[in-house]
């Protein structure tokens, strides 16, 4: 990738990749712990694609560790989703202070990191990497890999199409899908910065993996990492 930067710059984020309750806070997760290693906490595995995808494809790595509990840093700020049944009582001075220490932060080092990207590049191509639960509900989900696009958008749906392709081909016995188990247009850190990028300059997709593989066998985990890796570049190579 890096001899492809001055056509295409990459970056990844991963806003679910940890369960961590910062010491301010503790008090309000205690008794919870059950619920805080639950898919509602974190994504387990989210992080090992982020660091994996970020070494390959010589992009920067903005990712958060703390819980999603605390404050929902793939919702946009008129989402309810924003705040959990744990923060959502708080009074609002404490629900901007959190807005100001987490929520922000993380904002803005991925609009810096875009910003540096279109600076040297024609495009950039933002990955958000995510997990999902095998079972929402009482609903067995199907999915095995999910790539999240806006169809409307042509690079998106091209490089969505080749992923798809690519990674059929390396490990047909996966069931990938696009746009499941959610849709790619819904309320998410990329929207957002679709409403600020055009599109012939930024492409974002979110990948989204079945996390009963980050719970199984590590070296069949690492195994499927690294499939997704190669074939994620595979596809980028094409654009």
């Amino acid at each position: 990738m890096a001899r492809r930067s001055e056509r295409i710059a990459v970056i990844v984020t991963c806003e679910h990749g940890g369960n961590r309750v910062p010491r301010p806070y503790a008090p309000l997760f205690a008794g919870h712990a059950e619920l805080l290693a639950s898919h509602r906490g974190w994504d387990p595995g989210s992080l090992d694609m982020g660091r994996a995808f970020a070494a390959a494809l010589h992009a920067p790595l903005i990712a958060s560790t703390t819980t999603r509990l605390l404050v929902e840093l793939n919702r946009s700020p008129h989402d309810r989703a924003l705040f959990s049944k744990i923060t959502r009582p708080l009074p609002d001075a404490q629900r901007e202070q959190i807005l100001r220490d987490y929520y922000h932060p993380h904002r803005r080092q991925v609009e810096q990191a875009i910003e540096s990207a279109l600076g040297r590049s024609q495009r950039v191509v933002h990955l958000a990497m995510h997990t999902f639960t095998p079972v929402l509900d009482g609903v067995v989900r199907r999915t095995d890999v999910g790539l999240l696009f806006d169809p409307s958008r042509r690079a998106e749906r091209l490089l969505c199409t080749r992923w798809q392709a690519a990674l059929r081909q390396a490990r047909p016995e996966l069931t990938v899908h696009r746009n499941q188990p959610y849709r790619g247009v819904s309320d998410g850190i990329q929207t957002t910065f679709r409403r600020r990028c055009p599109a012939a300059r930024y492409a974002a997709m979110e990948l989204e993996v079945n996390q009963r593989f980050a719970a199984g066998s590590r070296t069949a985990w690492r195994r499927l990492v690294a499939d997704l890796v190669a074939t994620c570049r595979a596809a980028l190579s094409t654009m």
